[in-house]
Parts: structure tokens; sequence; C-alpha cells
């Protein structure tokens, strides 16, 4: 069972995404949090293996608890602002995915919530889109020769940069899907990181 903690400052909200998680597969609601301070509360109290947070609050938003908040759970920010200073931020800050309201599904959210759970990342197509933009619009370095990247999984990192998935990828290089994830799980281990999202950030430069 996953446990989820739901961060946000309109009760109606909070109703909605309570009462569609506790009716999903293999996930409970466990507490609900009005801001960023309650959150923490919450957080320490109940243990929860995901929290949805959150940007705009009272007393304190979503950006100025998550540092402290995602040493203690699972981020998944779940907001209507796709900022991209703010995406960036939120993803360097430890979220491990950011949905934007209006632009996914509730089986979306369903499978972000197990996604994140399971240490991958997930972000809703408005939000790969902003980030994949930012990420173009600004040139990286390479990591350097120490994290033992092959040239082939740095082909793969550099199409993941570009916003293609693991099928298109594999199209691209003529692959397999299979090598293709692969190729991202001995890279993640090289770059010391979990998921796509981190590995983006680090492949790119931003953490």
């Amino acid at each position: 069972m996953i446990t989820v903690l739901v961060v946000d400052d309109n009760p109606i909200v909070r109703t909605a995404l309570r009462t569609y998680l506790d009716a999903a597969a293999g996930v409970s609601v466990v507490a609900e949090a009005a801001d960023g301070l309650e959150a923490l509360a919450e957080a320490r109290r109940t243990a929860p293996a995901v929290t949805l947070l959150d940007h705009r609050m009272p007393r304190a938003d979503g950006l100025t608890v998550l540092p402290e908040l995602a040493r203690l759970t699972a981020i998944l920010v779940l907001t209507s602002d796709p900022d991209p200073t703010l995406i960036t931020q939120m993803l360097r800050g430890g979220a491990r995915g950011y949905l934007v309201h209006g632009t996914f599904t509730p089986d979306d959210l369903h499978r972000a919530v197990q996604a994140v759970a399971a240490g991958q990342g997930w972000l809703s197509p408005a939000a790969a889109a902003v980030a994949t933009a930012t990420m173009r619009a600004r040139p990286y370095p390479r990591p350097r020769p120490r994290h033992g990247l092959t040239r082939r999984e740095q082909d793969v990192l550099d199409l993941l940069a570009e916003g293609l998935t693991n099928a298109a990828i594999a199209h691209r290089l003529l692959l397999t899907e299979k090598t293709v994830k692969n190729h991202l799980h001995r890279a993640y281990a090289k770059l010391r990181v979990t998921n796509r999202t981190e590995a983006l950030l680090r492949w790119t430069g931003r953490t």
C-alpha cells in the first residue's frame, strides 16, 4: 500500500484528490495539510511514501519546505504553475515528479504516484515540454570522464535530454527498447542517480 500526504491550500482540491486516491488500487491517503508548515508536521507524524505538494500556499510555500520535506518523503509536485524556473527549482530541490493541473488524467495521477513511490521520475507533458525546452536553451557541460559513461550511454542520455521516450531512443539508435533501458540503468549508477529526472538534471549540468 502506497501511503500519501496531500498538501494543498484549497480544501476542494484536497477532498477531490483524497476521494480519487483512496479509491485507487494500492494507494491510501493518510493525511492532509493546507500549507508547508503543516506538511512538514504531517510528514514527520505519518511518514508517507509520497507527498502531493502544491506550490502557492500560505505561511510556507512548496518550494520553501521542499528540501526538508524531500528528506522525509518522495515529492510529487501538483500545481497549476508551469513556470520553467519553478519546474527547474522544484526538480533541483528534490521533487521526483511534476504535474500541472489540467494536463493529466486521474489514471496519469495514479501512475505518477506509483512511479514516484518506486523511486522513478514523472513529468506531465506540460512540465516535460517546459523542462526540455529550458535544457535545450542553454549549453550544458559533459560529465567528466570519472563518471565512466560509454559513448552509447552518452548517446542515450543526449536523446533523453531531447525529450525522447525509450521507444523513440531505441528507434533512433537502432537498438531494442530493453537495451536502451539497460544503458539508462548503467548510466544512473555511474551518475549516482535513481531516475530519469535526476539523470537529466545531472547530465545537463543542473545538479
